[in-house]
């Protein structure tokens, strides 16, 4: 179901779609300029590195991963933040199980 411009997102109502091996993720809201996903990463899931043209900011919500972007690695933990410049390689791997939350824009038309 095509949710663009709606209002408002229920957590309970929306269902998680695979994203990767121990990897899944929820499409919240979103328009044509932003989109916000929750991704959950279960214990040494691997967020296989990859590139888009989209600035992505994201918010460790809860857990630790290893976040690398553009060849630089830091462990981040609940709270931290990390900014993914349009088109850097950038990838993450689950330390600990945990969910990240993601802001891309323009919005992601190929996870709709």
């Amino acid at each position: 179901m095509n949710r663009i411009n709606e209002p408002f997102a229920f957590d309970s109502k929306l269902d998680w779609e695979p994203a990767g091996e121990g990897i899944r993720r929820k499409i919240l809201t979103y328009n044509a300029e932003v989109m916000m996903v929750r991704v959950d990463f279960r214990a040494g899931a691997v967020g296989t590195p990859h590139s888009h043209p989209h600035i992505q900011c994201s918010l460790v919500e809860a857990g630790v991963f290893d976040v690398t972007i553009a060849g630089r690695t830091e462990r981040l933990k609940q709270g931290d933040s990390f900014l993914v410049p349009p088109n850097a390689i950038h990838g993450a791997v689950a330390v600990e199980a945990g969910v990240l939350l993601d802001v891309f824009t323009p919005m992601r038309e190929d996870f709709v």
